[in-house]
């Protein structure tokens, strides 16, 4: 069996987008990744992100909001931004060593916070979740393999 390509999805607060990610990962990609998720600034789970993953089958209730500084060790293949304030202060030693991509998706907190009633505010974490999903069930894993490897060996 080939080697899992650790990835880490990174996100400002590490309470959703990237949490949701993490939970697809785990579920859908299994055999080929070993998914983490961290924040610039751990803000704690986001109890909403949670429900509409258990709603689709993805339990991620037992995941917790790290801090990226936690995983400094974990010599990632990848790092993936899920939101822009990511993509701007991604700490320059994660991507010493890993391909830095990104793949943003709105903020569900950010679109829920004018919603009317609970279901509305549901409605956008649910979006989000699945377009998580499908970029998820796209991400090239051969292709990505390889960039990685390139990477990981220093090729330019």
């Amino acid at each position: 069996m080939a080697r899992r390509l650790k990835i880490l999805f990174l996100c400002t607060g590490n309470s959703c987008r990237s949490q949701m990610a993490e939970g697809w990962a785990r579920k859908l990609k299994t055999h080929a990744l070993e998914p983490y998720s961290a924040g610039i600034e751990p803000r704690g789970l986001d109890p909403r992100a949670v429900r509409v993953m258990a709603e689709a089958g993805v339990d991620i209730r037992t995941q917790r909001s790290k801090s990226v500084a936690e995983l400094r060790d974990v010599p990632f293949d990848a790092v993936i931004t899920v939101c822009g304030h990511a993509q701007e202060t991604c700490p320059a030693w994660l991507g010493r060593k890993a391909t830095v991509l990104h793949a943003g998706f709105d903020d569900p907190p950010r679109l829920a916070a004018g919603a009317r009633t609970e279901e509305e505010a549901l409605a956008h974490y649910r979006r989000i979740r699945d377009e998580i999903r499908a970029f998820l069930q796209t991400l090239p894993e051969t292709g990505m393999k390889q960039a990685c490897t390139a990477e990981s060996r220093g090729d330019e």
